[in-house]
């Protein structure tokens, strides 16, 4: 999934901490929302949603259903501005590769996103028609449910995901330090041989 270039939402600047828009932006995206509101219901409807998500994202139209469906959690064929900046910030995001890190900083609303049923669980198939949002691949889900599925019953509470959010961001952290080191030796060997090439 990938942001159209030029679209509204690629002017956006998402906090990398805390996977949040600034309150300037937050404004911005209010005054967006309400320009696509067509009808002034302070709502959009399946149309108007995917419309704007064919505009702004490279999503194929089943895709974009299956986002509208999860976000209308009441089942009233519409969504209102919370459910619209909760997306924004995952496109947001998923655009920046901070994936993990806004599961991790949102980890009790994207649980309760993923929960369809409303059972405070999470199963394989529903994570599974959700993870190209999170830019999980197949190999990872099946992998997140046989590490962190305590239970043994095929789905995550939210302790467990909440776990996995934990430890998934600590590899990712783990992993970044380990390529600014890798960086940083490189940088030491290229000058130590362009010193000794000067002499």
């Amino acid at each position: 999934m990938r942001l159209k270039k030029g679209s509204f939402l690629w002017y956006l600047y998402l906090d990398k901490i805390y996977c949040l828009l600034s309150v300037r932006n937050v404004k911005a995206l209010a005054e967006y929302f309400h320009i696509l509101d067509v009808h002034g219901k302070n709502t959009l409807n399946d149309v108007l949603f995917y419309h704007f998500l064919h505009h702004v994202t490279d999503l194929k139209k089943a895709q974009i259903n299956i986002v509208f469906d999860m976000l209308d959690w009441n089942a009233v064929g519409e969504i209102g501005f919370e459910q619209f900046y909760m997306l924004v910030c995952m496109l947001l995001a998923h655009e920046n590769h901070l994936e993990g890190q806004f599961m991790y900083r949102h980890s009790r609303p994207v649980f309760d996103l993923l929960d369809l049923k409303g059972d405070l669980r999470i199963g394989a198939k529903n994570f599974g028609m959700y993870r190209f949002l999170f830019n999980i691949h197949k190999q990872e889900l099946k992998d997140l449910f046989h590490d962190f599925d305590v239970t043994g019953d095929n789905l995550l509470n939210y302790q467990e995901f909440k776990l996995y959010t934990i430890i998934y961001i600590d590899k990712l952290q783990r992993r970044q330090k380990t390529e600014e080191k890798e960086k940083e030796e490189k940088k030491r060997s290229l000058y130590s041989k362009r010193k000794c090439h000067m002499k």
